[in-house]
């Protein structure tokens, strides 16, 4: 069955956006005369999703994680596009890759999201775009993967999902999609270290070591 379908995650994929994101939420923080994020709460932001990041940070008071999640809603997320770092040759990469693919994207960011796309100049890139804005459920669960398959029509075998944690590989898994891991944040046999490798392995044997290494994880 041919690669149809690449599907990209944005943070820790083709943007590295720590900086930012601790920004983002320290940002909220402030407004509510609260401390900025402890070191463990500084890691899973680029994990979470805005909702779930909040009701990390405010377990036990649902008033403060309600006003959290508003402030969010209604903050401009301009002044931290500036902190958010596209992979070197991002948009030549893309381009090499939907010569031969389809290309969506599928992140837990919710209404950051057309910030970004229209900051880097990404509107017209995919074929689809699914965040937490488009599904009931985030990464880990395979909502916004089946999204992505739903809108092009394409069946899970002939799609690869490329993410760097290990709530990405979940989701493929439960989406019945052949994983890539980009970076070392978790142990998975096939992997790039950086976006610009994803071609060529592609090109090469990579499709079925993803496909192989799916069945062997499950996915």
């Amino acid at each position: 069955m041919p690669l149809k379908l690449v599907i990209l995650d944005c943070d820790g994929v083709m943007f590295d956006s720590y900086e930012s994101n601790v920004a983002y939420y320290n940002a909220i923080l402030a407004k509510m005369g609260e401390p900025p994020m402890p070191p463990e709460a500084a890691r899973l932001c680029h994990i979470y999703s805005t909702p779930q990041q909040i009701d990390y940070l405010f377990p036990n008071d649902p008033e403060k994680a309600r006003r959290a999640k508003q402030i969010a809603a209604e903050m401009d997320y301009t002044p931290f596009l500036d902190r958010l770092v596209p992979e070197p040759g991002l948009h030549d990469i893309l381009a090499r890759l939907k010569q031969r693919y389809l290309l969506a994207m599928a992140t837990n960011r919710g209404t950051s999201l057309p910030y970004v796309l229209k900051r880097f100049r990404l509107e017209d890139t995919f074929a689809v775009v699914s965040s937490i804005v488009h599904v009931a459920n985030p990464k880990p669960a395979p909502d916004m993967l089946q999204y992505c398959l739903e809108a092009v029509r394409v069946q899970p075998r002939e799609a690869v999902y490329v993410g760097d944690m290990a709530n990405d590989l979940a989701a493929a898994k439960a989406a019945g999609i052949p994983f890539i891991l980009c970076g070392n944040n978790i142990e998975y046999p096939v992997r790039i270290q950086r976006l610009a490798e994803l071609p060529g392995l592609l090109a090469s044997d990579g499709w079925k070591q993803a496909l192989n290494a799916g069945r062997n994880a499950g996915c």
